[in-house]
């Protein structure tokens, strides 16, 4: 039986590293092409929906020269996180996964897993309506963008890449240091190949991206995005807790539940975050994510909600973080 081992860009602290992915029987989601045209786009987008996850096969881990051992979910996701305490320079490192197959480990995959540079900032972005146009508030629109237009036709806001890239760079001496960034969203892990290209496309910040539980069938695919927001906040918490000595700039946007998780952040993490950043995306504010707003900024937090990412670049330099 052919496997296909897809890993994810993971990250690691002083104490510990944390590696995930998934493995699949065949075909992975990413040996679709994004590029495709017409009706040939269309099919490579459903086709990321109809894979089959492997339960409770054996991988292994190995970095630096150690080694650890794991096996699949039933969804076909693994995730290590397993203790490392020697000295790992700051930056992104390759670490490869083994995968067993029969009586022997043969599927071996390089990914990368990033240790901060030194810094007082960490960035966690929603991707959805945030820096990728997709219409989250609009179901038939959005279903429409992502099965007619591809990577190269999908649109992002004016000036978010600047914004980004000031976010990036804020207190950095070293022209190779960056804050570390961390792209969050209710889009599940049968499209992280889609954002990651798109990403780098975009030439946005290079970042760990965490995404909702992976799809295996056509009935998911036409719920893709929705359902419950809570995984996010669960994902955001992960992410703080890992990396506590920094602050950290939230931005999102109002089509979904982004300022409700983030107001939720704030109360329980009251001296992290900085700043919280949430994308207009109708023709008014809305009032409700007004009044959230306010309540957060009584928390000692700063927030912007705004329509054009200019705004938000006037604002990051008004409070001194860029």
């Amino acid at each position: 039986m052919k496997l296909d081992l897809k890993l994810y860009r993971g990250y690691a602290n002083d104490k510990e590293l944390v590696v995930f992915g998934h493995l699949f029987k065949s075909w992975a989601p990413d040996k679709y092409r994004l590029d495709r045209k017409g009706i040939k786009h269309t099919s490579a987008i459903i086709h990321k929906f109809r894979i089959k996850p492997l339960s409770n096969y054996e991988l292994q881990l190995c970095f630096r020269g150690k080694k650890w051992k794991t096996k699949t979910m039933e969804d076909g996701y693994f995730r290590f996180t397993v203790p490392f305490q020697e000295n790992l320079e700051s930056g992104w490192h390759e670490y490869e996964v083994i995968a067993k197959t029969e009586d022997r480990f043969g599927i071996i995959e390089k990914g990368e897993l990033l240790k901060p540079y030194e810094s007082k900032l960490g960035i966690i972005s929603d991707i959805d309506d945030t820096f990728l146009i997709s219409h989250s508030n609009s179901f038939f629109k959005k279903l429409y963008v992502m099965l007619s237009k591809n990577v190269n036709r999908r649109k992002i806001f004016e000036d978010v890449v600047d914004h980004y890239k000031s976010l990036s760079k804020a207190g950095q001496d070293s022209k190779e240091a960056s804050n570390s960034f961390f792209y969050v969203s209710s889009s599940e892990w049968n499209l992280y190949d889609f954002i990651a290209e798109f990403a780098e496309m975009h030439e946005l910040p290079k970042a760990v991206i965490k995404l909702k539980k992976i799809k295996t069938g056509i009935s998911d695919f036409i719920k893709t995005g929705r359902g419950s927001h809570d995984h996010k906040f669960q994902k955001v918490k992960d992410i703080i807790s890992f990396y506590p000595n920094l602050d950290y700039v939230l931005l999102g946007d109002d089509s979904q539940q982004d300022v409700h998780i983030y107001e939720r952040i704030c109360k329980t993490y009251p001296t992290n975050v900085r700043s919280i950043y949430i994308r207009q995306t109708g023709k008014n504010k809305n009032e409700e994510v007004s009044a959230t707003l306010k309540n957060i900024e009584s928390l000692d937090v700063a927030t912007c909600y705004f329509k054009d990412s200019h705004e938000a670049i006037a604002h990051s330099d008004k409070i001194n973080i860029i």
